[in-house]
């Protein structure tokens, strides 16, 4: 339905998504720190802090590779929005990090069988 304010079936791929990177991240050891945090330039996915970095996490979720794999989807301009957001973050916040590290979590979620999640750390 066009003008629908219901969940479509890319947003809930999407959350689902999410969701599975909260629960390994956090089970790794990470604290959440915030969750689809917006600005004017855009989206952070997560805001999570490792020790004493802070860690911005881009999750791609896809159901086929068809259109190419979930690290393919991060262009090197999606890198750049993100460490922009991540100072924009820091800004709001009135926080500094002593280092700031860019993280994808790749999901993969097949018609069949189990899900695939990688965590890749410092793309950018």
């Amino acid at each position: 339905m066009t003008g629908s304010t219901g969940t479509t079936a890319k947003q809930a791929l999407g959350a689902y998504g999410e969701e599975l990177a909260v629960r390994r991240l956090v089970g790794d050891g990470l604290v959440l720190l915030d969750r689809n945090w917006r600005c004017d330039e855009g989206e952070i996915d997560l805001v999570l802090r490792e020790g004493s970095v802070l860690v911005v996490c881009e999750v791609k979720t896809r159901s086929s590779v068809a259109f190419g794999t979930p690290h393919e989807a991060v262009t090197a301009a999606k890198v750049d929005r993100m460490r922009r957001l991540a100072e924009c973050w820091l800004r709001a916040h009135d926080l500094r990090a002593p280092d700031v590290r860019l993280d994808l979590v790749a999901v993969l979620r097949p018609r069949r069988g189990a899900s695939v999640l990688e965590h890749v750390r410092g793309i950018g």
